[in-house]
């Protein structure tokens, strides 16, 4: 040993409750895409075809939003600010809010029109406005989409109007509404509205979990010949939220059907439990050439996880850091992670951080230690 910078990998096993690990049989669905995953975990819950390519239809006016929203926190636009109608979105075919081309619309109207009435008339209205053209718009969607992580999505209009190069995968569009849901509470309200009537015309909120699903607050529906009935669906029970995506369904009462089924199996056959509280202890590590011998280890932020709803499973926590740390420590820095495992579960890693400092040793002080360790070696951790 000739140096003082000899670390080696501490693995520490906090817990195993040992019991057989509790399997759930998902159920069939006619969606030719589905996936579903916890809010608060990302844990995934169900899959089919998650990422195969496919249309989005109107549920990628959901991204439409985020950049409508992200244009109003930065001030670009506000609720109250009136947009004005060119003749292109006047025009718009499909699902319309039935803008005026002689009449500007403020911008809350379009927002409703776009969340309840699924306007394609609204979502040029508001990308005009915003960006100038709906290409520059859709550029700003795509660059968003990169941002949270979709990486198989692609964006060309505002509306999800039909386009070969106009596609997205079932488990991005979860990714969309869950950043959408976690990011914008204020806005996210509008989706859980019913009707919205402009013009003077009433239209109700497509999303049939709205009228039949206790919980269900969003999001938004699509459909089109190509890509068949589809929905993105969220619903709250007991304080756990659940994000599901489904896609291909033949007809309207399947889409609700399904929906509704694949939402109630989600929420009533998982659980999510509190593993470890942010700031509790889980380990503590030793420390060379410091004042202190050892600092102990937390978890940065609580500890979540999604289980089976009944039985028992197996919870294993690992404390994984360099040994020994040497000093200085400075509190809440990162040292190392906890890894908490389930069987046929995602994975989950969590920084651990340093719950206190610990000074370096006065020079004197130091340097004999560093003389012991060099003439015997770092003492074996464990």
């Amino acid at each position: 040993m000739n140096r003082l910078g000899f670390l080696f990998c501490v693995v520490c096993m906090l817990c195993a409750v040992v019991s057989p690990a509790l399997a759930i049989t998902p159920p069939e669905t006619t969606a030719e895409e589905a996936f579903i995953l916890d809010d608060a975990t990302g844990s995934v819950l169900y899959a089919k075809n998650a990422d195969v390519r496919m249309p989005t239809s109107s549920m990628s006016k959901v991204m439409t939003m985020i950049v409508v929203f992200d244009a109003l926190r930065s001030g670009k636009i506000s609720l109250n600010q009136e947009l004005p109608v060119s003749e292109k979105a006047w025009r718009m075919q499909g699902s319309k809010m039935f803008v005026d081309i002689n009449t500007p619309v403020k911008v809350e109207d379009l927002i409703r029109g776009v969340i309840v009435q699924s306007g394609n008339d609204a979502c040029i209205v508001l990308a005009e406005g915003i960006a100038g053209t709906e290409e520059n718009f859709a550029a700003l969607m795509n660059s968003k989409a990169k941002e949270i992580g979709m990486t198989n999505s692609n964006f060309m209009n505002a509306s999800g109007w039909p386009d070969p190069n106009h596609y997205s995968t079932a488990q991005d569009l979860a990714i969309m509404a869950r950043y959408l849901i976690d990011n914008y509470p204020e806005e996210y309200k509008y989706y859980s509205e019913r009707e919205f009537t402009f013009n003077n015309i009433k239209q109700g909120n497509r999303n049939p979990l709205l009228y039949s699903y206790p919980g269900a607050d969003g999001v938004k529906t699509g459909h089109t010949e190509e890509a068949g009935y589809g929905l993105i669906g969220s619903a709250v029970q007991n304080d756990r939220r659940v994000i599901m995506v489904i896609n291909g369904t033949p007809d309207m009462q399947a889409r609700a059907d399904e929906a509704r089924k694949l939402i109630d199996w989600s929420l009533k056959s998982f659980r999510n439990v509190h593993v470890s509280k942010k700031g509790d202890p889980v380990t503590d590590a030793p420390v060379v050439l410091g004042t202190e011998t050892a600092v102990t280890l937390v978890a940065d932020r609580d500890v979540v996880m999604t289980l089976p709803a009944v039985g028992k499973v197996d919870i294993k926590m690992q404390a994984v850091f360099p040994a020994p740390l040497v000093a200085p420590v400075k509190k809440d820095t990162p040292v190392g992670k906890l890894v908490v495992t389930i069987p046929n579960m995602p994975t989950q890693e969590i920084p651990l951080i340093a719950s206190a400092d610990v000074a370096a040793k006065p020079f004197f002080a130091s340097a004999l230690e560093k003389f012991m360790i060099r003439l015997v070696g770092v003492p074996k951790y464990q």
